[in-house]
């Protein structure tokens, strides 16, 4: 494999998923392509910027947005600078490189009122799937965890003295979150019923398929978008807005940014602060209800 020691570096050093891994790669290996075909390069270690920027006016020109050209860009900016730090090459061709200009996506969330619906609707489900589906909404809407930090949840990583979950999020960086009691309520009934399963194979992790096999992304995507579907005309309906609903509707309550930055996992402030459009919204909405001034 062409890339094998940057995939290494990436998934050994930097603690990157084997998603993101494969992602990276499948980009280096389209550059490389291009820049073979189009320039007689063998190798892009010693492409100058000129071919990249090639390479950008191609991938535009065929109709690819700019988030995604520039999200392929960062998977070579990454791979350059580990050329660097690996004395591999001297100068990085993407040092003086300016991302692409993107418009910026807002994410409607669920409104208090359609999770209220979905949770209704859950409200008296039976049998193995029915409880396990209530359980994946009540999880994703109790906790905000990402959809591959609910797949892989073990069974161990649960306290219910402590009433906590323990979630292994990017960069296998742990952190622990709260469990509402009726979260738990729900995960002793589940757990009721995966017990009762004939053939269990992937015995470690919560939630399984009625086969007794981990549940896998899909599946948990049709379980949102099969429920929120009954309840809501958005037009996207998936774990990331339930993830996007926990965060807003806790910031409406006026819950502290680095509290929601910590509940979520996040590195850094900036990727929390998106969340809060919309509570600015419902600020801006109490300020111009209760300001003296504004019945003058």
């Amino acid at each position: 494999m062409a890339f094998k020691a940057f995939t290494d570096y990436l998934s050994l050093e930097k603690k990157y998923s084997s998603h993101t891994v494969t992602a990276y790669t499948k980009d280096l290996e389209s550059f490389s392509e291009f820049a073979k075909s189009e320039f007689d390069y063998k190798h892009i270690d010693s492409v100058n910027y000129s071919v990249i920027r090639s390479w950008i006016i191609h991938l535009v020109n065929s109709g690819i947005s700019n988030r995604s050209v520039n999200r392929k860009i960062s998977s070579l900016k990454t791979y350059y600078k580990f050329l660097l730090k690996t004395n591999q090459i001297e100068i990085n061709p993407l040092a003086k490189h300016r991302a692409l200009k993107t418009s910026k996506k807002i994410q409607v969330p669920f409104s208090e009122k359609e999770i209220k619906q979905v949770l209704q609707l859950l409200q008296d489900v039976e049998g193995f799937e029915g409880i396990r589906n209530k359980l994946i909404v009540e999880l994703f809407y109790s906790t905000g965890m990402r959809r591959a930090e609910l797949i892989n949840i073990k069974l161990d990583n649960i306290s219910e003295t402590k009433k906590t979950i323990k979630v292994l999020g990017k960069r296998n960086k742990e952190r622990i979150i709260p469990l509402l009691k009726p979260v738990l309520e729900t995960i002793a009934l589940y757990k009721n019923e995966r017990n009762a399963l004939p053939n269990i194979q992937d015995s470690q992790y919560l939630l399984l398929t009625n086969k007794g096999v981990k549940i896998y992304e899909t599946l948990v995507y049709r379980v949102i978008n099969s429920y929120f579907s009954k309840a809501s005309q958005k037009v996207k309906k998936s774990p990331h807005i339930l993830r996007h609903s926990f965060a807003t509707h806790l910031l409406n309550e006026g819950a502290d940014l680095n509290a929601v930055k910590e509940l979520l996992g996040h590195s850094s402030l900036a990727s929390t602060q998106v969340y809060t459009h919309n509570s600015i919204k419902k600020l801006k909405e109490v300020y111009q209800n209760a300001h003296p001034r504004n019945s003058q």
